[in-house]
């Protein structure tokens, strides 16, 4: 790749952050991160595909996110995250004929999980737009950062990173209809007017492809499921909120739950926190936070960022008669993303089993964990 090799790239990333960040606050345009230019998530928002797969660069945060278990011939177990966000900086670029000015940033994080090596690895990279280094396309699905990238073909998407020995190339082909989160994928964050965003999912997605994880010798053939989030607001967080627990989970009856719980800093839980019940035949039912009941079982703690993290639940959906208990599929799957979004979280596998309707299941899926380790501030 010439100038921009990936061993240049690893050496530069941190720097580029501190560097862009510096350009924004002291040479930027106009508009700022909490500017009222932003358009907000309020009311309806009338969808229409294949726009709405690409970027809404009216809004300030942005992302595409895939994560998905996954197995080889052998039947070895892997997990993976792959996610692409757009932040804008400034609302309109001091020059936007010049490729270099910059408007918004391109942070990406990549995540390996090799279950029975007990093994976990993270990339993560930043960039602005530049010539051709990151973007995304306004009108479809067609998002990359250098030589990783997503893009939908026909009625499938293609997801490609490669960082060093690190690997992913996956075909997601979907089995369910799109789920819109909330109310027609308004997903509510708060009380105050704007304090939401704008959320809908791919829940199933049948996966092949290959991944590559050190020290693994070679390139394995896997197939598994996905789950794809693309979510768009400029106002998610209210300054009382200090993080949020994310479950994406495939119940072994052909179900799917997502359920998000924001966490105040008085150890509260918010009231708009909610969840989203899939049927195997693609229904969907909005489950409000007095529906859905998750009690932490167990901790564990980071030895990197000294984060105590919850680390075994029980989730009951009563509507439903679902119970479920969830694991890790190993505990340190924690990203601390000092070079791209500043953030450091818990993003990981999971299993579990229990019963819905009268009935055993087992499950897999999908934790995320933000706010235990220092601040959200700056990001979201």
């Amino acid at each position: 790749m010439g100038l921009f090799s990936e061993k240049w790239w690893s050496k530069m990333i941190a720097p580029l952050r501190i560097l862009v960040m510096v350009f924004f606050l002291f040479l930027g345009g106009t508009g700022s991160l909490s500017g009222s230019d932003w358009k907000q998530a309020m009311g309806p928002w009338k969808w229409s595909f294949p726009r709405d797969h690409g970027s809404h660069p009216d809004f300030r945060t942005e992302w595409w996110y895939f994560t998905g278990n996954l197995s080889d011939s052998l039947a070895r177990r892997f997990g993976y995250q792959l996610t692409f966000f757009r932040q804008g900086v400034i609302f309109e670029a001091k020059n936007p004929v010049n490729p270099w000015s910059v408007r918004d940033l391109f942070p990406a994080h990549f995540t390996l999980t090799d279950v029975s090596g007990a093994r976990f690895a993270y990339a993560e990279r930043l960039s602005r737009g530049g010539p051709g280094l990151a973007g995304t396309a306004r009108n479809q699905l067609d998002v990359w950062l250098l030589n990783w990238s997503a893009r939908m073909k026909e009625n499938s998407i293609h997801i490609e990173a490669k960082d060093k020995a690190m690997e992913l190339s996956l075909e997601l082909v979907p089995r369910k209809p799109m789920v819109f989160h909330g109310q027609n994928g308004l997903s509510k964050k708060g009380p105050k007017e704007g304090q939401a965003s704008y959320y809908f999912s791919y829940t199933d997605l049948a996966t092949t492809g290959s991944i590559r994880m050190p020290p693994l010798p070679s390139r394995l053939l896997v197939k598994g499921k996905s789950w794809f989030d693309h979510e768009f607001g400029s106002n998610q967080l209210a300054s009382n909120q200090v993080g949020w627990d994310w479950f994406s989970l495939h119940l072994s009856d052909g179900q799917d739950v997502m359920i998000y719980f924001l966490r105040r800093s008085d150890g509260s839980v918010e009231p708009t926190s909610s969840g989203t019940l899939v049927s195997s035949n693609g229904r969907t039912k909005n489950l409000k936070l007095s529906e859905v009941t998750v009690e932490v079982l167990d901790h564990w703690k980071s030895p990197k960022s000294g984060g105590k993290y919850p680390n075994r639940w029980n989730i009951e959906i009563p509507v439903a008669k679902i119970q479920l208990v969830i694991n890790p599929l190993l505990a340190g799957q924690e990203l601390v993303t000092e070079g791209s979004t500043g953030v450091v979280y818990w993003e990981g596998a999971v299993d579990g089993k229990g019963r819905s309707r009268g009935q055993e299941v087992t499950c897999e899926g999908y934790v995320e964990m933000t706010g235990y380790a220092g601040s959200l501030a700056g990001f979201f």
